[in-house]
C-alpha cells in the first residue's frame, strides 16, 4: 500500500507552527511512514528550520499534488508573508490571513481527495480577527469550508480516547446542554466515529456530570433525569455504552482498557483528564467531516516563537495519528 498523504498547513507564521513543522519533518518515522505535504510560505519555513537547527528536505509541488514524493517535505508555496514585516510573537493581520489561506487550501485538497488527512498547526484567534476573518477557531473554519454540521472533537493520548458533548461553552451553559436528546445523538455519533477510525464493535463510557453521578439525585438530578434514559435508549438499540460513570474514575479505567472511549460532558472535564496523562502527546481529532483532521493541542506560543525553543513532540504525534488512522478512515468512509 502507498503511504498516506498527510497535509500540514503552516499555521500562524508569527507563532511556533513553522518551527515545529521543520523539526517534526526530520523526526524518526515521519517521512518514512507518510508522504508529507506542507502548505506555507517557503522563506518563513526555511527561516524556522534555521532557528531550530534542522534541514528538512524541501520539494516544491503545485496544488495538483501530482508530484508528491516520498522521503521529502512536499511544499506548496504560498506567497502570503512579507518576511521583512514578520514579527514573531505578535498579533498581525498578515499572519491571520496567511494562516487562513493555508487552511483553506488544505481543505480544498482534502475535499478533492488529493490528500488523505490534515495535521494542523496552531492559529491565533486575535490574528484572524485582525485580518477580518470571522471565525473563532480551527474547527469552525473546517466545518464551514467543508459544509459540515457540528463536527465531533475527540482527544487521544496514548490509548485513551475522549469525545466532548460540548466544547466552547460556559460551564453553566454546558450543564444546560446535557439533555437526553443531545446525549443520545452523541452516543450514536461517537460510536460511528470510532468505527470510521477502525475500532471494531466499539464500547463507550459516559462520564457523569455531578460528583458521584449525583448519588441518585441527592445532589443534582441530571444523571437520573436526562442521562440514564438516553443511555438506556441507546443500549436498547444495541449500542455498547455504559454509564453514567463518575468522572473522577472513568478516564483512569478507560486508559486501562475498560472502554474504547469516554464521552466527556464539557470542555475542561476531558481536557484535564487527557493532559494529565501526557500533556505534549494529547492530540485533538476532528471527526464528522468528509476528511480526517488531527491537530496539536497547544497554541501559537508567542512567548517562545522565533527563539528556537519549540518542542515538536505534539506535532510529531499529530502526524503519527493522522498517518495511522487516515487509511482506515478513508476506507470506512467509502
Amino acid at each position: 500500500m502507498s503511504k498516506p498523504v498527510i497535509c500540514v498547513p503552516m499555521g500562524d507564521p508569527a507563532g511556533i507552527g513553522p518551527e515545529i513543522i521543520a523539526t517534526a519533518a526530520v523526526s524518526p518515522g515521519i517521512l518514512e511512514n507518510a508522504r508529507l505535504v506542507v502548505i506555507g510560505h517557503e522563506p518563513t519555513l526555511r527561516q524556522a528550520a534555521r532557528l531550530m537547527g534542522v534541514e528538512p528536505p524541501l520539494h516544491r509541488i503545485d496544488e495538483s499534488c501530482s508530484d508528491v514524493r516520498e522521503g521529502v517535505v512536499n511544499l506548496i508555496h504560498l506567497d502570503n508573508v512579507d518576511l521583512g514585516a514578520l514579527r514573531y510573537g505578535q498579533v498581525q493581520a498578515m499572519c491571520g490571513q496567511a494562516a487562513f489561506d493555508c487552511i483553506a487550501l488544505s481543505v480544498k485538497l482534502a475535499m478533492d481527495g488529493r490528500v488523505d488527512a490534515l495535521a494542523t498547526t496552531p492559529i491565533n484567534k486575535e490574528a484572524l480577527k485582525a485580518a477580518h476573518i470571522d471565525y473563532i477557531g480551527h474547527t469552525e473554519i473546517l466545518a464551514d469550508l467543508s459544509g459540515s454540521t457540528d463536527p465531533l472533537t475527540m482527544f487521544q493520548v496514548h490509548d485513551l480516547r475522549v469525545f466532548f458533548l460540548t466544547r466552547h461553552l460556559s460551564l453553566a451553559d454546558a450543564c444546560k446542554a446535557v439533555t437526553r436528546e443531545r446525549l443520545y445523538n452523541y452516543i450514536k455519533r461517537c460510536t460511528d466515529a470510532l468505527k470510521l477510525l477502525g475500532v471494531d464493535d466499539p464500547s463507550l463510557a459516559v462520564a457523569g456530570l455531578n460528583p458521584h453521578c449525583g448519588e441518585h439525585g441527592l445532589f443534582g438530578d441530571e444523571e437520573v433525569r436526562e442521562m440514564e434514559p438516553a443511555i438506556a435508549q441507546a443500549q436498547a438499540e444495541g449500542y455498547r455504552v455504559d454509564g453514567p460513570r463518575p468522572a473522577d474514575s472513568v478516564f483512569h479505567f478507560a486508559l486501562k482498557g475498560a472502554w474504547d472511549a469516554v464521552l466527556s460532558l464539557y470542555h475542561d472535564q476531558g481536557h484535564i483528564a487527557t493532559k494529565m496523562v501526557d500533556f505534549e502527546r494529547t492530540i485533538s481529532l476532528t471527526l464528522g467531516m468528509p476528511f480526517l483532521r488531527t491537530s496539536v493541542d497547544h497554541g501559537t506560543a508567542f512567548d517562545i516563537a522565533g527563539k528556537g525553543q519549540a518542542s515538536s513532540v505534539s506535532m510529531v504525534e499529530a502526524i503519527r495519528l493522522a498517518t495511522l488512522y487516515a487509511p482506515r478512515f478513508r476506507k470506512n468512509l467509502g
